[in-house]
């Protein structure tokens, strides 16, 4: 395994060891304060509707579907309850150890199957998966290689969603500086830009593009009150606006973006 794969590998299982162990996780993991405020991206699958429909529309018992490097398969196990047939992969061992036990607390005994293994070097057939799910993973990998790899194994008429951060605001940007323990230093410098968007291009013929928090970060330090989901709610309706400007919508926090029609593969 490459050097850098090696530091990625040793990071996430360091991280998850400790966020396992630790009695205050916003202590242990401060970045994760800021996740309060994602409802409208990356806790969508369960608490926002226009991301679980997306989901929920291509539940199929013939679909196959990918939860690509998948953590400690919270999606996975989610999708497995509404009766997905689904594949976690992911590089740190403790993480699929984590989640194999997650889903047999679940009671899910024999799904969602987990592997440990490289995204950039899939073990599947081209064509396997309906769906793929790339939930804040690509800023991890050399993108070529995974944008390839994603490409291969996706069906001809499937589709990939991928909720990314984005590099271009200068307060998040130097919050990441200050929190250089949270990241490898492969991550530091691989958040996503439009290059990387746009590279997407080589590799798939159609892409669609959402854009979230802007303004709903100011929400952060409320997120203990009892009013937090009001002044959210107001916060992601003037998002819904500034997004929308093509000269702010580059300084969001978070990118969605679908992938389809894979261009021929090689």
């Amino acid at each position: 395994m490459e050097l850098r794969k090696q530091k990625e590998q040793a990071h996430a299982n360091k991280l998850k060891i400790l966020l396992q162990n630790a009695s205050n996780q916003e202590k242990a993991a401060p970045n994760k304060k800021f996740y309060s405020v994602t409802k409208g991206s990356r806790d969508y699958l369960e608490r926002w509707d226009y991301l679980e429909r997306w989901l929920m529309e291509r539940i199929s018992p013939s679909k196959k579907f990918l939860d690509y490097c998948c953590g400690e398969g919270q999606i996975s196990i989610f999708l497995a309850e509404n009766g997905v047939d689904i594949t976690g992969i992911d590089i740190s061992d403790v993480s699929i150890k984590i989640a194999k036990e997650n889903a047999i607390a679940q009671g899910l005994k024999d799904k969602p199957t987990f592997l440990v293994m490289d995204a950039e070097n899939l073990e599947f057939n081209d064509n396997t998966f309906d769906i793929i799910i790339c939930s804040g993973v690509l800023h991890h990998l050399d993108i070529q290689k995974a944008y390839s790899e994603l490409a291969r194994v996706l069906k001809d008429n499937g589709e990939i969603i991928c909720i990314e951060p984005l590099a271009y605001n200068p307060v998040f940007q130097l919050y990441r500086k200050m929190t250089p323990q949270l990241r490898t230093e492969w991550e530091r410098e691989h958040i996503l830009t439009k290059r990387e968007i746009e590279l997407a291009k080589k590799y798939f013929n159609n892409i669609e593009i959402k854009f979230f928090h802007f303004t709903t970060l100011v929400a952060v330090p409320f997120r203990n009150f009892s009013g937090f989901n009001f002044i959210l709610e107001v916060l992601e309706k003037i998002d819904y606006i500034l997004l929308k400007l093509p000269l702010l919508k580059w300084l969001a926090w978070q990118i969605v973006f679908i992938l389809s029609e894979p261009k021929v593969k090689k």
